[in-house]
């Protein structure tokens, strides 16, 4: 026996903000384009992507760490004003949901 299970296994990332482990799915995917953090929740999007719950707690842990530019390995600071934007409307739009 090898050990691996039978039921395949679904990939884990760190979460840039908190660092904690969770579930690819669970996490929302970023992505640097240009001088901006940009979502991307479909995971499509090319080049290098870090990972972060889709809360404002980890976002702006986040952004207190300077961990965006780190994990993306970007020179300089990066505006996360439309990465804010798109975490508030999906939590919104989560509570909202009976």
């Amino acid at each position: 026996m090898s050990g691996r299970t039978p039921a395949r296994a679904c990939p884990e990332r760190t979460c840039v903000g908190c660092r904690e482990r969770a579930a690819k799915t669970d996490l929302l995917r970023i992505v640097a384009v240009e001088d901006a953090c940009v979502p991307d929740p479909r995971g499509t999007l090319p080049g290098r992507g870090a990972y972060v719950h889709p809360a404002l707690v980890c976002l702006d842990q986040a952004v207190r760490r300077r961990a965006f530019p780190r994990a993306l390995r970007v020179p300089g600071a990066l505006d996360t004003k439309a990465l804010r934007r798109y975490v508030e409307q999906t939590t919104v739009a989560e509570q909202a949901t009976p």
